[in-house]
């Protein structure tokens, strides 16, 4: 009750956010959203299925070109980018993941590397498909279908903040299905869920590909938000930064990768507006988040709330009946 309190509370300060923000502070706060579902979607591989992924920027990429191209051609409906924006990431997923799972350990970290960097030279050398370097420039806000217009910061903003509530809801609720919480078990212990009579390979499979569409949902939002696609959104660099986003937030909590890619997206706009060691700031989190919280910052206030109730119930047994 606590918890769905908290979120109802932060959900109606988020609601409340661009009457008292600029438009600044709201395309900060979109940005950050988009990562949060980014970082959310990495850390059902990382965090639940104990899979380091090092291509996961290629969801978001690809989903980021399919929507580009489109745009560029004439077809700028929302609902038709989303769809075929989610599919080619789920189709990636589908395909990746046959060839990905069969390692595990450091060589399913570097195949995934591999992969994802396979992708970003094609993204740099179809040059007459994706722009090559240069990109894919002057991608327009897209039509709802509805008289609401997407332009004004505050509307896209509320589109992005509905779509990260929705999916946060869908991935809480599917951890705790049975087959959710099978992903975990398979983490935990591979061998014993195979005892068990679990097809551990279609569990883990399973988590690749639901990563990789939400992944793709996120790279639909920002190529809106950003109105422009590059090579970069596929580079391994993208998805360093989203594993950074996952292990600052706390892997494994959904609302830690959130955190995570909130303060790393902070990090890049308001740091680097000062100096252009803006990394250096980054690094000084990473090394403190793995000398005094390796469960990451959301870790540590659940460790903290956890000490607290265990220091009331210890208070509250000591008193005299």
């Amino acid at each position: 009750k606590c918890t769905m309190l908290l979120g109802a509370l932060g959900l109606l300060v988020a609601i409340a956010m661009p009457l008292v923000l600029g438009s600044y502070g709201i395309s900060l706060l979109t940005q950050m959203l988009i990562f949060a579902l980014l970082a959310m979607s990495l850390d059902i591989l990382v965090g639940y299925a104990g899979l380091v992924s090092l291509n996961h920027a290629s969801f978001f990429g690809i989903a980021a070109y399919t929507v580009g191209i489109l745009s560029t051609h004439g077809y700028n409906n929302f609902w038709l980018g989303l769809a075929a924006g989610v599919v080619a990431a789920l189709l990636l997923g589908l395909v990746l993941g046959l060839l990905v799972l069969r390692s595990s350990g450091p060589y399913f970290l570097m195949i995934t590397l591999a992969f994802g960097q396979m992708l970003f030279a094609l993204a740099w050398k179809w040059r007459f498909l994706t722009g090559g370097d240069d990109g894919l420039p002057g991608i327009a806000r897209p039509d709802l279908g509805i008289p609401v217009s997407l332009w004004p910061t505050s509307n896209f903003y509320y589109l992005v903040l509905a779509v990260w509530t929705l999916s946060l809801v869908f991935l809480y609720w599917f951890i705790r299905l049975p087959r959710g919480k099978s992903i975990v078990g398979t983490r935990e212990s591979e061998s014993r869920m195979q005892a068990l009579g679990y097809n551990t390979w279609a569990i883990k499979y399973l988590a690749y590909v639901l990563a990789g569409g939400v992944a793709g949902l996120a790279g639909v939002l920002h190529v809106y938000y950003n109105g422009f696609v590059s090579p970069q959104e596929l580079n391994w660099t993208m998805s360093g930064t989203i594993l950074l986003m996952v292990i600052i937030g706390g892997a494994g909590t959904l609302f830690g990768p959130a955190l995570g890619a909130g303060i790393i997206v902070l990090l890049q706009n308001l740091v680097s507006s000062y100096t252009e060691r803006w990394p250096l700031a980054m690094g000084i989190v990473f090394i403190l988040c793995v000398m005094y919280s390796r469960s990451g910052l959301w870790g540590y206030i659940l460790e903290l709330r956890n000490k607290g109730r265990m220091d009331h119930e210890c208070l509250r047994s000591k008193k005299p009946q």
